[in-house]
C-alpha cells in the first residue's frame, strides 16, 4: 500500500523537488548555482515566444531571480557543456547525460522530412552533411544558400512553412546527427556536426531498457511525487515502456509506492524526495515551467485549472495572452497576464486575477506579495517600471500595493 501523505505533504514534495519551495537566494547568483539547478530540473523547455522573455530564461528567475542571463549562454555554449539541446518535454535544453537515451527514446516524425520525396531527401541530406562537416555552425537560412537549393514560397507544404532544406535539418536533428551550437539574436538554430557540441555522442549507443530506467529515474527525481504519466510526460516517452521502469525502479527501493488523500490514483516518490515542513518560496511561472508541464498533475495537486491561451482568439480568452502562475508558498494563488514594452521601458500587467477561496487579497496579502514580484521581475529584465491595467479582480489591489 506505501506510506500515506496529504495532499498538503504532496505538494511540497513537488515544490521541494522542483527548487520552489524555498526563499530565493539573497547574494550575487553564481554561474554554479545556474547549473545546480539546471540539473535539478533535468531539462527547461525553449520556446519562441518572447512576450516577456525567451521562455528558457524564466525558470531560472523563478528560482533564483535576478540573475545574468548569458549564464545560460556559456553553459549551452561552452565546452565541456552542461546544457544542449534536444527534443524532449518539447524542444528543450537538457543535460548532455540524457542525450542518447533520448536519441533512443524520441520518434518526432512530423518535425521532419518523413513525407518529402526519398530521393529529393536523400540529396539534400547528402549536400547539407557536407556542408556542415567543413564548415562553421549554419543557420537554416545560410544552408540553403550554401547548398544552392532554391525553393518557390508556393510550392511548400510542410510544417510551419519551412523549406525542404530546413525540413532536412530538422530531420536531422531529431536523429541526433546534427546538434544546436548556438541561437542567433532572433533565436534561429545555428546547425553543426553532433559530435562538435558533444564528442561522446559517437560512442556506441546504450541499451533501450537501460536509458529508459534511466530517463524514469531522473524524471521521477524532478517530480519528487507523481504518476506514471507525470513521469513519462515530462521527457515525452512511451507510457508503456515507462510503466515498465516505474515496476523496476519500485523492486530496486529507488521509487516508493505512496497514496494520497485526495489524489486517486497510483503514485510514487523518488526515495531522495525530500518534504519540507513548509513552503516559503514565491515565484510568477513560465507557461512553460516544468511545475506546470502535466496540466491533470497540476490540478490534482493545486486545483489550478491552466491553459495557454495564445492561439486562442482575443475575445475568447479568460486571463489574458501570456498569463503566468503566481506561487505564494505552496498555493498558486493568483495569474497575470504579462507584457514587457521594452521601448518603453515598462512591465505591463495586462490582466490580474486572484484564484477562488484565496482569503489573502482582502488583506492585500497576495497583491502585496505579487507586487513585489513584480518589482524584481522588472528590474531583471532592465525594466524602469510596473504597470498595472484595470483587467482582474486583484487589479485595484495590486495597483494599490504598487503605489
Amino acid at each position: 500500500m506505501g506510506a500515506e501523505l496529504s495532499l498538503s505533504q504532496a505538494r511540497r514534495i513537488a515544490l521541494a523537488a522542483q527548487g520552489l519551495a524555498k526563499e530565493r537566494p539573497t547574494g550575487p547568483v553564481t554561474t554554479r548555482a545556474v547549473g545546480r539547478t539546471f540539473e535539478q530540473l533535468q531539462l527547461v523547455q525553449i520556446d519562441s515566444v518572447n512576450v516577456l522573455a525567451r521562455s528558457h530564461f524564466l525558470p531560472f528567475y523563478s528560482r533564483l531571480g535576478n540573475y545574468d542571463r548569458a549564464i545560460l549562454q556559456r553553459l549551452s555554449g561552452q565546452s565541456p557543456r552542461k546544457m544542449m539541446e534536444y527534443w524532449a518535454h518539447e524542444a528543450s535544453f537538457i543535460r548532455p547525460v540524457h542525450f542518447e537515451d533520448l536519441r533512443l527514446w524520441q520518434n518526432r516524425a512530423w518535425v521532419g522530412a518523413h513525407a518529402m520525396p526519398e530521393q529529393l531527401r536523400a540529396s539534400l541530406e547528402t549536400r547539407i552533411l557536407e556542408v556542415l562537416k567543413r564548415g562553421r555552425p549554419k543557420t537554416a537560412r545560410q544552408v540553403t544558400e550554401a547548398i544552392g537549393h532554391q525553393e518557390a514560397a508556393s510550392t511548400v507544404q510542410w510544417g510551419w512553412n519551412w523549406n525542404a532544406a530546413k525540413r532536412v535539418l530538422e530531420d536531422l536533428f531529431e536523429q541526433g546527427i546534427i546538434s544546436a551550437a548556438s541561437r542567433t539574436e532572433q533565436f534561429e538554430r545555428r546547425y553543426t556536426m553532433t559530435e562538435r557540441v558533444l564528442p561522446s555522442a559517437t560512442a556506441s549507443p546504450p541499451d533501450a531498457e537501460g536509458a529508459m530506467l534511466r530517463l524514469i529515474e531522473a524524471a521521477a527525481r524532478a517530480h519528487g511525487i507523481g504518476t506514471v504519466r507525470c513521469f513519462a510526460d515530462y521527457f515525452r516517452i512511451p507510457a508503456k515502456p515507462a510503466a515498465a521502469a516505474v515496476q523496476e525502479l519500485v523492486a530496486g527501493g529507488v521509487l516508493e509506492p505512496v497514496q494520497v488523500r485526495g489524489w486517486k490514483a497510483p503514485l510514487y516518490r523518488h526515495r531522495e524526495a525530500a518534504l519540507p515542513r513548509r513552503a516559503t518560496g514565491r515565484a510568477l511561472l513560465s507557461p512553460f515551467d516544468s511545475l506546470v508541464f502535466e496540466r491533470r498533475r497540476l490540478e490534482q495537486l493545486f486545483a489550478f485549472h491552466y491553459r495557454i491561451e495564445i492561439y486562442t482568439p482575443a475575445q475568447k480568452r479568460r486571463f489574458g495572452y501570456y498569463v503566468l502562475p503566481f506561487l505564494l508558498g505552496e498555493q498558486l494563488v493568483a495569474r497575470v497576464d504579462l507584457k514587457a514594452d521594452r521601448q518603453s521601458g515598462r512591465l505591463l500587467v495586462k490582466a490580474a486575477h486572484a484564484e477562488p477561496g484565496d482569503a489573502m487579497p482582502a488583506q492585500g496579502g497576495t497583491a502585496t506579495e505579487l507586487a513585489s514580484e513584480l518589482r524584481l521581475m522588472a528590474a531583471w529584465l532592465g525594466l524602469g517600471d510596473v504597470v498595472v491595467e484595470p483587467a482582474g479582480d486583484l487589479a485595484a489591489a495590486l495597483r494599490k500595493a504598487l503605489g
